[in-house]
């Protein structure tokens, strides 16, 4: 969905944070998402729900990268976190779209000492920013008595990222930092290079490069903490980890799971991509981005 953003855009939901999900067009949903959806496999080959949930089943870690805000998109997330936690109950929830110091709102509502409309005020949630699949997730999660898991840093200490790095957060109480991780080292290859070739902009538009330096900080700034926060849920003896996140983060072994998989090298994980497209075929360029890419049709929007 990134590569369809204009510059502009792309830029704001760097800099905002990709908790600020973009709103869309509300539509009829279909009444099974399941069979409304098309599934092929890591080689691109067309495949079943039933197969993907089998195979999803035995992981570790399930990573479910969003098309942020997609109705359909949402919906079949929510679908599979529901089938999910019918075999695996021990199962958790990350949310990318939660920042750490919101923990203290969800552990309250899902205990509950707050009602919903107290939750969504404590958290700053919004139509825009908490979209029906969200909602059905947590409140899944929170029907089973299942943990929900703040997994991303908060934007006030992302924005104090540099192009030099991240010194200007090492002078902050242990408090502070530990709403936030930030990585020993930066990721590499594809994923930084995808990742400049979106920022960069044509002609006039072109942002220099030390601007693009900074975003990357700050997005591996984010890949880092919610690496952390999956590896800190498994190790506190919840398992599968469930995380929605929007997709370029997990796409083509993306920054946070190369970053999972430096805390944790021998984690089984399972990623999906939902991918704003339609048709029976694969599109060449989905080809190896998760190991089951999910096709939920073009944006409402478009």
């Amino acid at each position: 969905m990134l590569k369809a953003l204009a510059l502009a855009a792309l830029a704001s939901i760097v800099l905002s944070g990709c908790s600020a999900t973009p709103r869309r067009s509300s539509e009829a949903l279909p009444a099974e998402p399941r069979s409304a959806v098309r599934i092929f496999d890591r080689q691109g080959n067309p495949t079943t729900w039933e197969f993907m949930r089998s195979e999803v089943a035995g992981a570790d870690v399930i990573v479910i990268g969003e098309s942020h805000g997609h109705p359909l998109g949402l919906e079949a997330a929510a679908c599979l976190f529901d089938d999910v936690l019918a075999t695996r109950p021990d199962a958790a929830l990350l949310l990318e779209f939660f920042e750490r110091d919101k923990q203290i709102a969800l552990d309250d509502y899902l205990a509950g000492v707050t009602d919903e409309e107290g939750f969504k005020k404590a958290s700053g949630r919004t139509a825009g920013n908490y979209p029906p699949g969200h909602r059905r997730m947590l409140e899944a999660a929170k029907a089973r008595g299942r943990p929900v898991v703040a997994a991303n840093a908060p934007m006030r200490y992302v924005r104090r990222t540099t192009s030099d790095g991240y010194a200007d957060l090492t002078s902050l109480s242990p408090r502070q930092q530990a709403l936030f991780v930030v990585p020993d080292s930066l990721v590499e290859g594809k994923y930084r290079a995808d990742f400049a070739h979106m920022m960069s902009g044509h002609g006039d538009g072109a942002m220099p490069p030390e601007r693009i330096e900074k975003m990357y900080r700050s997005q591996q700034m984010w890949d880092a903490t919610m690496a952390d926060s999956i590896a800190s849920t498994l190790r506190g003896g919840n398992s599968p980890v469930v995380l929605v996140v929007g997709r370029f983060h997990a796409d083509f072994e993306g920054g946070t799971i190369q970053l999972l998989r430096r805390a944790e090298p021998d984690v089984r994980v399972r990623t999906l991509s939902m991918v704003d497209r339609d048709g029976d075929a694969i599109d060449p360029e989905d080809v190896g981005r998760a190991d089951f890419v999910v096709y939920v049709g073009a944006s409402p929007d478009e």
